[in-house]
């Protein structure tokens, strides 16, 4: 096949240290070509080169043969190379079509026609969203969508897309595989970065894996295994760590009763709920997207309110509570550890000991007014050795971080204020293999130190995993509970679907 586009010992350095290092890269024409890695192998780092986010410290770029010159995305997008975004690029305060034909100066000031465009053009791709919503007003899976439509609207010869399946519901994934297939008949050549192993083995032609900024293997697809791209990615096999045979795992016993919520209500998209969390007990809880499950979480920990007449009872240790905003909560020990890292998990533009050491004052583990420059750093230094932190040190600011890293900054800074009851709400969501097995296992020894852990997630496999109890959520109430060890996936499944 035609090579359509090519970095060639493409290098990206930052402060001195690469990022990604003399790396050779090629993309056929009407191919999907998978690039898999750790968090911090630098696949963002090569694709933003491609795409005209970043500058090549060193290399070349080929387009159609040539060398081209890519200083802006929008100059690559005249050339036909479109980027679709791991954290979505939309502005909040315009609507999907706006958001859509932003670029399209002939048509983006006439309301009427983009709206009966974007609903036409929405509807062609399969995708449910109403093109006069405002962004701000839509979920993660259907801003994804939208950041999906306006790289097919500028017909791009290239598409990168960054994770775009992380939050996509099942029969999303369906219609985005669809898609994806269309394209390819249509010429289409597309880069498919992913942690979700499986997806990336269904759907690719050829797989390229880095390690630590560095190429490792190129192939095409029908030779790789998942054991092979496990191995390639961390240098060893991680099946047993991650999703081993969940049945052979020892259930922890429930301890005291930490939290109890009784007939939880709000806005009928959670509709008088019951369940209770134990300490030193991981409490996992599946649903599909839509089910009420982060909305009762966060209802829980204050970030939302429940309903203020009949919107039910929580009680923390036996002790009726009400939370209006999340600073009480947090006092009392209840931490909310959001599954929007971007919006909601941390300060992009401060570094990580300062983020890190934002969550310490939150929690009241700092005895100062007045901010220690030593007494943060060494906070900084003692999370980010314990949750492995890659990062060039803890100045660094949290958006140069891969995803994966981000995540664990989130984490880091929930944990720092002491919780007594952590809720992790879809915690390995875009982060790696290697990645995912630390924070299971940090979410494992929680648990064994006695701190009550509920689990939300859409993976089954993790569901699994880790859970010592399991509770499934379907249109905004828990209707089963489950011993981990006994559960299987096509049970909960049929729980939480009908």
């Amino acid at each position: 096949m035609t090579v359509l586009l090519e970095l060639r010992n493409g290098t990206k350095t930052y402060r001195g240290v690469p990022a990604v290092k003399d790396v050779t890269f090629t993309l056929e024409e009407g191919e999907v070509h998978a690039l898999l890695g750790e968090n911090g192998a630098g696949k963002s780092t090569l694709t933003k080169m491609l795409a005209g986010v970043v500058q090549p410290s060193a290399g070349e770029i080929l387009l159609d043969g040539k060398t081209v010159d890519l200083p802006t995305p929008s100059d690559a997008l005249r050339r036909g190379i479109a980027m679709v975004y791991q954290e979505t690029s939309l502005v909040p305060s315009l609507t999907v079509a706006q958001n859509i034909y932003l670029t399209d100066d002939k048509h983006f000031h006439r309301l009427r026609g983009i709206y009966i465009a974007g609903q036409q053009f929405l509807q062609s791709l399969n995708f449910h969203v109403d093109p006069t919503a405002l962004v701000s007003s839509l979920g993660a899976g259907q801003k994804q969508m939208v950041e999906i439509a306006r790289a097919v609207h500028h017909n791009a010869r290239v598409i990168i897309f960054d994770e775009p399946t992380a939050t996509l519901t099942p029969e999303e994934k369906h219609q985005f595989f669809s898609l994806v297939e269309r394209l390819r008949k249509r010429g289409v050549s597309i880069i498919f970065i992913s942690h979700a192993l499986e997806e990336a083995l269904q759907i690719s032609d050829r797989l390229t894996v880095m390690r630590d900024g560095e190429h490792v293997i190129t192939d095409r697809t029908a030779n790789f295994d998942r054991e092979k791209i496990v191995r390639a990615m961390v240098g060893r096999t991680l099946s047993d760590e991650l999703y081993g045979a969940h049945a052979e795992r020892k259930v922890r016993r429930a301890g005291e009763k930490v939290l109890s919520v009784q007939n939880l209500s709000m806005n009928n998209i959670v509709r008088n709920t019951s369940f209770s969390i134990f300490a030193g007990q991981i409490t996992g809880m599946f649903g599909l997207i839509g089910s009420g499950r982060t909305e009762a979480a966060k209802v829980i920990a204050g970030v939302m309110k429940r309903d203020f007449f009949h919107g039910g009872q929580v009680r923390l240790f036996g002790r009726p509570v009400r939370y209006r905003v999340p600073r009480p909560a947090v006092r009392d020990g209840i931490i909310y550890v959001t599954e929007d890292r971007k919006l909601e998990g941390f300060f992009e533009t401060m570094s990580i000991a300062e983020n890190i050491h934002l969550g310490a004052l939150a929690g009241g583990q700092t005895k100062s007014w007045t901010v220690s420059i030593r007494e943060m750093k060494a906070i900084a230094q003692h999370w980010s050795e314990a949750l492995s932190v890659r990062a060039l040190d803890n100045d660094t600011r949290v958006i140069e971080l891969s995803g994966g890293n981000q995540q664990k900054v989130v984490v880091a800074k929930a944990l720092v204020q002491k919780p007594r009851l952590v809720i992790f709400d879809e915690p390995t969501r875009g982060v790696d293999v290697g990645a995912i097995a630390e924070i299971h296992q940090l979410i494992n020894r929680l648990a064994d130190d006695g701190v009550a852990v509920l689990v939300i997630s859409s993976y089954l496999p993790e569901i699994l995993q880790i859970s010592d109890r399991i509770l499934v959520c379907r249109q905004g109430r828990i209707v089963e509970e489950f011993e981990g060890r006994k559960a299987d996936e096509h049970t909960i499944m049929y729980a939480a679907v009908h």
